[in-house]
């Protein structure tokens, strides 16, 4: 059974259960979606990633969520419209492993509606509050500008201190860049 991470008005942000990858594959795992993050995922690798996301969860109390939609302005509910969560960074070229690293992604359909940064906020009130991070970075390419500028509109700075090249990704998505938020930060901006 899922745990209940955080509500919002419009989404319900839980943990991973048995068949989300197959969900996730099917609705999020788009060459739109994925454009930015290394391109489209073979069904084993997100299944290996929500493995990882859920042994996280047992030991740490963090992990990357299903975000679910409730019911509202037409739509009947229940249905996944992304992923969002904490993690911790573990690509091995970046320079702060170990940080508590958010991130999310939105399905095509729900784009411009606000999910994103909704489901981060709530986020990031459980990273601060329940976690206790005393900072969170996210990643990102320079190209990815809508994810940036959510991450701007959240409060967090650009740390070029931290950024790194990833020859996994493609020369346009190379290299990686970082902001980062701290909890003294988020709180006098809440």
């Amino acid at each position: 059974m899922a745990d209940i991470v955080a509500e919002t008005d419009r989404l319900i942000l839980r943990t991973i259960e048995d068949g989300d990858a197959a969900l996730q594959h099917r609705l999020l795992n788009t060459p739109a979606v994925m454009a930015r993050l290394g391109g489209v995922k073979e069904l084993h690798e997100i299944e290996a990633k929500h493995a990882k996301s859920r042994a996280l969860y047992a030991q740490e109390g963090i992990s990357f969520l299903m975000m679910i939609e409730k019911a509202h302005d037409g739509f009947p509910g229940g249905e996944l419209v992304g992923h969002c969560g904490i993690k911790r960074v573990d690509n091995p070229l970046a320079h702060n492993p170990g940080d508590h690293e958010i991130g999310w992604l939105v399905r095509e359909d729900r784009w411009r509606r606000g999910y994103a940064e909704e489901a981060m906020r709530a986020v990031l009130d459980w990273a601060f509050g329940r976690v206790g991070a005393p900072q969170v970075v996210a990643l990102t390419s320079e190209l990815n500008a809508p994810s940036w500028r959510l991450m701007e509109k959240l409060g967090m700075r650009r740390r070029p201190d931290l950024d790194f090249d990833d020859p996994a990704f493609p020369p346009e998505d190379r290299t990686t860049i970082l902001y980062s938020l701290d909890a003294a930060d988020w709180k006098a901006l809440q």
